[in-house]
């Protein structure tokens, strides 16, 4: 893959997820498994499997996502993608050249969306409680990072405890949620103040962080427009990360979804990898080997950087 600019990689990521299905009659599922086109990695390889050969075709949305519409007959489908992603060691934001907030006035007129309230991003419900607490923050980047550490200190996460019914008002009413909670409560917050912001899915891996949980699993977190640029903002952590893979952005989580499901289905099966190897020792495809994990400590292991034009 060759992307715009000159940029250093030396991190290798392996990234996938297995997932299984059930259908009790004939269904439609819109699967976003694959990372986007992002200037933050570059995938090295990658496998896709679609059950036993089901009818499918590859499209983008409106978001720029890549997204596979599969047609199920009854019985039992497994699903399986597995990518090798070069990423660099360097944390989150790192080479973003400015946070100039734009205004309505002079924000490109495809981004304007993301300045309104959707249907998890209620922000139209938290003017209010926002201006309250954050109105006298400097707009831009200070009050982006007052919101997150303000989620990050007052909402519990709680595993497992994420619905689909819940939008950012009802999460801080209920105050606990999970990474996708998270997301929408700084997505909306953020839009009050007229600030672009998008929910993004991808993979996450533990590089330079110990995780004792170990939890592996999809994602989720908010990017807001400064500068001209995305830039990420995760209240779930509210600390730089490495090795973020971007699966999809949207308005909210019903662009993001790793799948959509229409028609008699239900998910059976779901397992999600994203973890750290060593260049040359791992091949997609290979069994899931997590002896041969190289995040998941304090220290950071680089490698040869990877370059990409």
């Amino acid at each position: 893959m060759v992307l715009a600019g000159t940029r250093q990689f030396d991190v290798t990521v392996r990234v996938g997820c297995s997932l299984g299905y059930v259908a009790t009659g004939p269904a439609t599922l819109c699967l976003i498994l694959r990372p986007r086109v992002d200037r933050g990695h570059a995938v090295l390889s990658e496998a896709l499997t679609l059950g036993d050969n089901l009818p499918s075709e590859s499209f983008l949305d409106s978001h720029g996502n890549s997204v596979i519409r599969v047609n199920l007959h009854p019985g039992t489908h497994f699903f399986r993608h597995d990518a090798l992603v070069a990423v660099t060691s360097r944390p989150d934001n790192y080479d973003f050249p400015g946070k100039e907030p734009p205004t309505p006035a002079n924000l490109p007129a495809e981004l304007l969306r993301y300045t309104l309230p959707s249907r998890y991003c209620d922000s139209d419900k938290l003017a209010n409680f926002a201006w309250n607490k954050f109105g006298q923050c400097e707009h831009g980047w200070p009050r982006v990072q007052a919101i997150s550490q303000w989620i990050k200190d007052n909402l519990e996460y709680r595993y497992m405890s994420g619905r689909p019914d819940l939008s950012a008002y009802d999460v801080l009413q209920r105050g606990y949620g999970v990474c996708r909670d998270f997301a929408h409560l700084a997505i909306a917050l953020n839009r009050t103040f007229n600030l672009p912001t998008r929910y993004v899915t991808g993979h996450l891996p533990d590089i330079g962080v110990p995780d004792p949980e170990n939890h592996m699993d999809f994602h989720a977190y908010a990017e807001v427009y400064l500068g001209g640029v995305w830039q990420t903002t995760d209240a779930r952590f509210h600390v730089p990360r490495i090795g973020r893979i971007t699966l999809s952005c949207g308005q909210d989580a019903v662009d993001g979804a790793f799948s959509t499901i229409y028609g008699g289905a239900s998910l059976s099966y779901f397992q999600v990898w994203a973890y750290q190897v060593q260049r040359g020792t791992v091949a997609v495809g290979d069994p899931l080997d997590f002896s041969r994990r190289l995040d998941n400590q304090t220290s950071i292991v680089t490698e040869t950087p990877y370059w990409v034009e």
